[in-house]
């Protein structure tokens, strides 16, 4: 997988110049588009957009203090429409326009090109199952609310203090399948999952039943589940988890993430500072 990536890699390197069809980097990675976006961001800590965003500004910047083409060429060069929009794009990375920047040599920021090596740890073992489901639903209270990569999620924490507990009781009642119990589920995330971008929370159950009157139901099509186990301190623990299953577990297994929700069964210490938590994540077989 790791060789893959890298040939991924040179192949962004390429065009740089030209538009970068994330589709074809797929497929030189041999895996989907969109495992590809969520492998990437847990492994180099920004989105796959934003890395060839940067890389591309990067190239552009030294040919700006080269001098050897008009800022305009330049600007076409690497995608922009127009001087403006690059100037606006170069200024975001550099802290500079690119005017600005020939006319003074400026200092320029530099991403460097990404590899991907393996770093061998045999320190701990990742607990798992693989499940298949039938269709089902998860059912309960919703809210729109911005992704948090470390550390509470204070808007997450808000909406699901100000849920009744007349509510919760009868969610309590509607679940009737595994996993069981009032969940945490995540669906509808951006491609990148850059911190701050959105995602549709659920704090509910998974059931076979229709959604009663005030709530939001949202249809799950039958498919395979990874489920990991983890405990410790919250939200620590569950974070550490998903980095870990992202940078370790995929890579190490014929498996690959695939589009639906994430889905987070806690049972919370008497302090609620610990928990038991299981991480069901919607998986299939790779492509050979």
């Amino acid at each position: 997988m790791l060789e893959r990536l890298n040939q991924a890699m040179d192949h962004i390197e390429r065009r740089l110049d030209t538009s970068v069809d994330v589709g074809e980097v797929a497929r030189v990675a041999a895996t989907s588009e969109y495992h590809l976006r969520r492998m990437f961001s847990a492994l180099a800590g920004m989105p796959l957009s934003e890395y060839i965003r940067r890389r591309r500004l990067t190239v552009a910047g030294a040919e700006v203090l080269a001098g050897e083409r008009t800022l305009l060429e330049i600007a076409v060069r690497y995608g922009y429409g127009s001087g403006e929009a690059f100037a606006r794009a170069f200024r975001a990375v550099h802290g500079v326009g690119p005017g600005e920047a020939r006319r003074t040599g400026a200092a320029l920021s530099s991403q460097p090109r990404m590899a991907f090596r393996l770093v061998v740890d045999g320190s701990s073992s990742m607990r798992y199952r693989v499940v298949h489901k039938t269709e089902f639903n998860v059912v309960g209270a919703k809210a729109r609310v911005a992704l948090v990569h470390s550390g509470p999620n204070q808007a997450i924490i808000d909406f699901v203090r100000g849920i009744g507990e007349q509510i919760k009781e009868l969610l309590e009642k509607l679940s009737d399948q595994e996993p069981h119990g009032i969940l945490a589920v995540c669906d509808d995330l951006d491609p990148s999952r850059a911190e701050g971008s959105g995602l549709d929370y659920y704090h509910g159950v998974v059931t076979s039943a229709s959604a009663p009157d005030g709530m939001a139901a949202l249809p799950v099509p039958a498919g395979t589940w990874a489920v990991f186990t983890t405990s410790g301190s919250v939200p620590e623990a569950i974070q550490t988890l998903w980095r870990d299953v992202f940078t370790e577990w995929f890579p190490s297994n014929p498996y690959q993430s695939r589009p639906g929700p994430e889905i987070l069964r806690m049972r919370m210490s008497a302090d609620s500072s610990e928990a038991d938590a299981e991480l069901w994540l919607p998986v299939e077989r790779k492509l050979d």
